[in-house]
């Protein structure tokens, strides 16, 4: 062995990328759920042995937590761009479940959302998964919140937030019929109800 050599750490891969070892972990977890994928498969998943997986990453739960910050910076952040609060909210909000939709259905082998399905269910037996669903909804709702407001800035706010939980809780539930087989007709049938009940226009006669 050539001692100019670098060592590696003990149990890690010559060839470990984050990047890609936390988009193989995502895809598990939002295909088999969080109970359901188990460290034997991320790890096969992953092509890291389990010494590895721990070493970098702690546990199951601090590798599920990884992976839901990769997907909100590599999918769901492209749905929330839709949501700019440049005055149009009914296209905004057009834009945004739209985008919504394409995510949740487009691949059959990850149907549904990862954040509103496999979190929201692991969420329900652990807190700090509870807590970061909260944070995730809360953002989302805030986000909504400053599109609706910029389209009609003299509407009442308790209404304004009341009308982005609507929005939120209707994307979560296309997410959830997603996964179980609801077609993208219908979904985009009940996004565009939603955007015409709660994107009215502050220039409307």
């Amino acid at each position: 062995m050539d001692a100019s050599q670098p060592k590696r750490g003990p149990g890690r891969p010559r060839s470990f990328d984050e990047a890609t070892a936390l988009h193989a972990a995502m895809r598990c977890f939002w295909a088999k759920g969080y109970a359901r994928a188990s460290i034997d498969t991320l790890s096969r998943e992953m092509q890291m042995p389990r010494a590895s997986l721990y070493a970098q990453f702690g546990d199951k739960d601090g590798l599920f937590l990884a992976a839901i910050n990769h997907y909100a910076t590599t999918r769901t952040g492209q749905v929330l761009a839709h949501l700019t609060g440049q005055g149009d909210a009914r296209a905004e909000v057009s834009g945004f479940l739209g985008a919504m939709i394409a995510m949740v259905t487009t691949d059959p082998e990850t149907p549904g959302c990862l954040i509103a399905c496999v979190l929201a269910e692991a969420a329900t037996a652990h807190p700090e998964f509870q807590a970061a669903l909260a944070d995730r909804t809360a953002g989302l709702e805030a986000r909504l919140y400053a599109t609706l407001l910029a389209a009609n800035p003299l509407e009442a706010q308790s209404d304004l937030r009341a009308k982005a939980g609507v929005i939120a809780s209707t994307a979560r539930g296309l997410a959830v019929s997603a996964r179980a087989g609801t077609s993208p007709e219908d979904l985009r049938a009940i996004a565009q109800m939603t955007v015409r009940l709660t994107c009215t226009s502050a220039h409307r006669n």
